[in-house]
């Protein structure tokens, strides 16, 4: 269950966005929430009436297809704003990917505000765009190792280009939205490791041994 988080204990992560410090002091108006690792935060057909941001830990969203299967649409890092739709209510649910704190604050709120929800809105937007654009690529046209060196570099430039990035989620998590078996994922990152692309410090932690390599392999399909 979550719970209400000591404001005064978070440090903010600026959002991923350019002119954020309006934005910034808007989002301090919401209520701060800790939830647990694989705790749902909203659920797929919501009212989409919260906006959310992620102070410290990662969300990933998923939906379940009809068959049971799972497809996670995206994860998001500290600094990163989600929960925003076209629509009324959420396409995909949110849980958190490990122990992490969430601020929430109505869209209400963020409305009244008028230009700066405008302007949060269509960066916001610019942004979910631009993710699915690259995420359709990623599965339509890439190969299994493609898709993983993919996946890690943006990790990597999500981290300010840093050589040593935190992994968050588990290889399933991977295989989800990578569109392949965890074995496959398993396997591609053996290949990267030995291909002395990455060397992974612990499961969940990695370093860009050879950036070029790794951004070769990423955009060969683009």
């Amino acid at each position: 269950m979550a719970l209400a988080y000591d404001y005064n204990e978070v440090h903010f992560p600026p959002i991923r966005q350019r002119n954020s410090e309006p934005v910034n002091a808007l989002f301090r108006m919401g209520l701060t929430m800790a939830f647990a690792k694989d705790e749902e935060i909203y659920g797929q057909d919501e009212s989409a009436d919260l906006i959310y941001r992620v102070l410290e830990g990662a969300v990933r969203t998923t939906r379940v297809m009809a068959d049971g299967r799972r497809q996670i649409g995206e994860f998001y890092l500290a600094g990163d704003l989600f929960g925003l739709e076209t629509g009324p209510r959420h396409r995909f649910s949110a849980e958190a990917v490990r122990d992490s704190v969430i601020l929430v604050i109505k869209a209400s709120v963020l409305r009244s505000s008028g230009g700066e929800f405008e302007r949060l809105g269509w960066e916001a937007t610019r942004q979910e765009l631009e993710r699915a654009q690259e995420h359709v690529l990623l599965l339509g046209r890439k190969t299994a190792c493609e898709r993983v060196a993919s996946f890690l570099k943006g990790l990597s430039d999500k981290s300010g280009g840093d050589l040593v990035v935190d992994l968050p989620m588990g290889r399933q998590d991977m295989a989800d939205y990578l569109g392949l078996t965890i074995e496959t994922v398993s396997r591609m990152l053996s290949q990267l490791q030995s291909g002395r692309i990455v060397s992974f410090c612990t499961t969940r932690r990695f370093r860009v041994v050879n950036p070029e390599g790794l951004a070769r392999l990423a955009d060969q399909a683009q």
